[in-house]
């Protein structure tokens, strides 16, 4: 799989090359040092030993968006929690937002601490079956600030993929942060030999949100990751009370679904604008036990199945090629 740095430009020669990280067009690039390690010049050994550790975990899918405020790591926390639902499968939910660590409070964990046993740490439980780690359980107060370099940042991934005790899962969901920054390129890398089933891109209906959500899929092609499909969050307003809709955020040039059209790209659902999710992720609870029948669950329980179709032929598609 060859890999990209982020906003790479049309020149930038690529990991494979010789030139990875010496290039002119790499001086200044913050994932020159990177770019140059994953050419094959310095192997981490970290890739194979998180490989290995991710063969308990059956399905990886990584939560990108382009752009921030457009609702990713709310999608994340509900996606986790529908998947969750069902009592039989195994679901933890990884937050790799290393500067905004909001899944900590969306879940309802704020205060809660990493334990670390013999098997590495521990993550933290919402259900019997619904993991979660985030680096805010390693803070001292949910106002602290993460101030750290590209590396350091890293190494903390690394961390969250190899050293926590994930155990067998049936869904690793990982919440990223907006852009395709450090924090992308690592967790590609990473996962590069641990069968990452793809991504669920999220994005708002206006051109400015789209706008950076077409790189995130420009991104995603570069480094070879699959693409489950695109999410339209805050796809006009629903009235708890009378149950009209309203477009807040206008989709003057088609919204997502003419852009999943123009890049033949599934649109997995639209999921309406509800004051009861901003509600239920202050409060860290699951919209599906504060609001079962509102239009926003509906949808989200109808996209999560879309996701697990997806899985599943994939599933179907490695048994036929064996």
């Amino acid at each position: 799989m060859e890999e990209f740095p982020s906003d790479a430009p049309d020149h930038c020669p690529g990991t494979q090359s010789e030139q990875a990280g010496k290039g002119s067009s790499c001086q200044g690039c913050p994932n020159q040092m990177m770019c140059a390690t994953a050419a094959g010049r310095e192997t981490d050994p970290a890739i194979a030993e998180i490989a290995e550790k991710m063969q308990t975990v059956k399905h990886k899918i990584l939560v990108l968006s382009g752009k921030g405020g457009v609702g990713k790591s709310t999608f994340s926390a509900q996606l986790a929690h529908a998947l969750s639902s069902d009592g039989t499968k195994e679901v933890a939910l990884l937050d790799v937002d290393i500067c905004g660590p909001s899944i900590p409070r969306i879940m309802g964990l704020e205060g809660e601490r990493v334990h670390q046993s013999g098997s590495g740490w521990s993550p933290v439980y919402v259900e019997d079956n619904l993991a979660v780690m985030s680096v805010g359980f390693l803070l001292s107060g949910p106002d602290d600030a993460v101030i750290w370099r590209g590396p350091k940042k890293n190494g903390l991934i690394k961390q969250f993929l190899r050293d926590v005790d994930w155990g067998e899962l049936d869904y690793l969901i990982i919440d990223t942060p907006p852009g395709t920054s450090d924090e992308h390129l690592s967790i590609v890398q990473y996962l590069g030999s641990a069968a990452v089933d793809g991504a669920v891109i999220v994005t708002t209906p206006q051109e400015v949100s789209l706008q950076d959500v077409r790189k995130e899929i420009r991104f995603c092609k570069k480094v070879g990751l699959p693409i489950v499909g695109v999410v339209e969050n805050m796809s006009g307003f629903v009235c708890p009370k009378c149950k009209n809709v309203s477009q807040v955020f206008p989709p003057d040039s088609g919204g997502a679904e003419q852009m999943c059209k123009d890049l033949n790209l599934p649109l997995l659902g639209k999921v309406p604008l509800d004051p009861r999710i901003g509600r239920s992720c202050d409060e860290g609870k699951s919209l599906f036990s504060e609001a079962p029948d509102s239009p926003a669950a509906l949808e989200y329980h109808s996209i999560v199945q879309r996701i697990q179709s997806y899985c599943s032929n994939l599933v179907t598609k490695e048994r036929n090629s064996n």
